[in-house]
C-alpha cells in the first residue's frame, strides 16, 4: 500500500467535562480537566495510522512543550513526522473543549502555529508528495495551503479527500479538485445553504456539491450514520445505537480510517460502512487520540 499524506493541524486538546453546554454569558461549573494529543489533522493522521496505513504527516508546530509533546505522540504511532515543521517565535495550537453528559461538544481553537503553514512550504518540499496514493485535509490551517495540497497531489496522481472543518467557505477550484468531501450536516448548510435535517435534505445538499465538480460527497450525520452520494446514486450508511461518552474525534476517526481504506483499493461504500464503526466505536471513550480504535489489518 503506498502511503497516506495527511496535511493540516496539530493541537493540544483541553478538556472539560460540564453537565450542560454553557450559553453565551453563561459561567458553568465542570467536573473535571483533561488535556489530550488532537487536531484535526493529528487526530485524521493517527485515525489512518490506527486503521492499518502508512501515514506521512505535514504540520506546524512551535518550539514549546506542546509541540514536543505532540511530535513524540504521533512519532509513537508510527507516523512519519520529518517534515513537521517546529517553527520559533511561535506557540503550538491549543483548543478548548466542553464535552457536556450528553457526549455533545463545543470546541474553540487557537491555532498558533497551524496558521503558519504555507504553500510555499509545499511547494518546496515537493517530495513530500511523491508516491502518495490518498491525501487527506481539513480546514484548521490556511485555504491557500490546503489548495496547494490538492494541486499538488492531483498532479501526483492521489485521491484528494477534503474535510471542510471547521465550516468555512470553500472555492470552487478546491472542490472541482476533489475525490471526496465529507462535511457533516452544519458544514453541508455552509457550504451550499440547504439546511441538513434528514436524509432527503443531506440528499439535497450532496448534489449542490456534486455540481461544484466533486466527485464523491458524504455527508456524516452522527449518530444517524452517512450518506453517500455521487453519480452512481446514494447510499444510506446506518451507524450502531451506543452509550455516547464524547464525540471528540468522532469526526476525524471518521475520516482517517475512510483514507485508509481508500488505500487499500475498498470500495466507496465498504470503506464508509468500517469508517462509521470506527467512528462509532470513537464516541464511546473520552478524549480525541485516546479514543481512536485500532483497526489493524481490516
Amino acid at each position: 500500500m503506498k502511503p497516506i499524506l495527511v496535511i493540516g493541524s496539530s493541537n493540544t486538546d483541553m478538556v472539560i467535562r460540564v453537565c450542560n453546554l454553557p450559553q453565551p454569558g453563561q459561567t458553568v461549573l465542570g467536573k473535571n480537566f483533561q488535556m489530550f494529543g488532537g487536531g484535526k489533522g493529528a487526530n485524521q493522521a493517527v485515525a489512518a495510522q490506527r486503521a492499518g496505513g502508512d501515514v506521512r504527516f505535514v504540520a506546524a508546530v512551535g518550539s514549546d512543550d506542546f509541540g514536543r509533546a505532540a511530535l513524540e505522540t504521533l512519532s509513537i504511532e508510527g507516523i512519519d513526522t520529518r517534515y513537521v515543521q517546529t517553527l520559533d517565535g511561535l506557540s503550538s495550537g491549543v483548543a478548548m473543549i466542553f464535552v457536556a453528559d450528553s457526549g455533545e461538544n463545543c470546541i474553540g481553537v487557537a491555532p498558533g502555529a497551524n496558521n503558519a503553514l504555507t504553500p510555499e512550504y509545499l511547494h518546496s518540499h515537493e517530495q513530500i508528495f511523491a508516491d502518495i496514493s490518498v491525501l487527506l485535509v481539513q480546514l484548521e490551517t490556511p485555504i491557500e495551503t490546503v489548495a496547494a495540497a490538492i494541486e499538488l497531489a492531483t498532479q501526483q496522481g492521489a485521491t484528494c479527500i477534503l474535510n471542510p472543518a471547521p465550516a468555512t467557505p470553500v472555492p470552487d477550484r478546491v472542490i472541482e479538485a476533489l475525490f471526496c468531501i465529507t462535511p457533516n450536516e452544519s458544514e453541508a448548510e455552509m457550504l451550499t445553504g440547504v439546511t441538513v435535517t434528514d436524509e432527503k435534505s443531506a440528499a439535497a445538499a450532496a448534489d449542490e456539491l456534486l455540481q461544484r465538480g466533486v466527485k464523491n460527497v458524504v455527508i456524516t450525520m452522527g449518530r444517524n450514520g452517512a450518506l453517500l452520494r455521487n453519480a452512481s446514486g446514494s447510499h444510506r450508511q446506518t451507524a450502531e445505537s451506543v452509550n455516547v461518552v464524547d464525540t471528540t474525534a468522532a469526526g476525524d476517526t471518521f475520516n482517517g480510517v475512510l483514507a485508509t481504506m481508500l488505500a487499500k483499493d475498498r470500495s466507496m461504500r465498504d470503506a464508509i460502512g468500517i469508517a462509521v464503526a470506527a467512528a462509532t466505536q470513537s464516541v464511546q471513550i473520552a478524549g480525541a487520540i485516546a479514543s481512536i480504535p485500532h483497526l489493524g489489518k481490516l
